[in-house]
């Protein structure tokens, strides 16, 4: 297979001893009959569980995880890191999902089909495991995105995105390396100039363990820090 096929699957972890083991194993498959140098990148940094000692273990199971330990603790830094070293490491796309099990790798072919046409193949959560304050939330978001920036995008955040490596690398210096919802605005950016993107409905299981760190309150928080931060955003965008 050719070098512009070089897939990165990249995922942020945080206290995920439970769901670790059998997310990275599920994961790893994909990367059958890819890119000989494509890789499965999985960032935790701050856990304070055994997710960390799971994962060095796994590397004899799984020949092609990598893990980046020094990310910082966060969703949206560990996330802005993971493209960054997979930027920088060649990968010529670059697949981002998160690590509790909520996603389904089995529907990663069809966004892989896809690819040929598309810069960017984005998930689409018409149904969410994960409950109806946070499918409120999103609908928010995309309100929040289609006022402040002009998009009109079905789902702003889903942790299922295959996305060219050199258009991401467009976009990824213009956020802070601690940013907190990096996915969120590398939606807007390809949707405000033009990217060849589309939305793919996918399933979106409940957690399959352990405790979400994003709770509503904090939710609330970080979405209203994000509305200062999309109206400085929103002042280096031009087309």
């Amino acid at each position: 297979m050719k070098m512009s096929e070089k897939l990165y699957v990249v995922l942020p972890a945080y206290n995920e001893e439970e769901n670790i083991e059998s997310v990275v194993k599920s994961w790893h498959t994909v990367l059958y009959g890819k890119n000989e140098d494509s890789r499965i990148v999985i960032a935790d940094s701050g856990s304070k569980d055994r997710t960390h000692e799971i994962l060095e273990n796994l590397k004899r199971k799984c020949p092609k995880l990598e893990v980046l330990s020094d990310t910082g603790r966060y969703h949206g830094e560990k996330v802005i890191a993971l493209y960054d070293y997979a930027i920088k490491n060649g990968a010529a796309w670059i697949f981002q999902t998160d690590s509790d099990g909520q996603t389904n790798p089995d529907e990663f072919a069809a966004f892989w089909e896809m690819r040929k046409d598309f810069d960017g193949i984005f998930g689409e959560r018409p149904v969410r495991g994960d409950g109806k304050q946070r499918a409120f939330v999103e609908k928010v978001v995309c309100f929040l995105l289609k006022l402040y920036f002009g998009v009109k995008v079905p789902d702003a955040n889903a942790p299922f995105r295959l996305m060219k490596a050199d258009v991401v690398a467009k976009y990824l210096p213009r956020l802070d390396k601690n940013y907190n919802l990096p996915n969120i605005m590398m939606t807007t950016y390809f949707a405000f100039y033009g990217e060849k993107l589309a939305f793919k409905q996918i399933s979106f299981k409940p957690r399959q363990g352990g405790v979400n760190s994003i709770n509503i309150p904090r939710i609330i928080k970080i979405g209203w820090k994000a509305l200062g931060d999309f109206k400085k955003l929103k002042k280096g965008m031009k087309k």
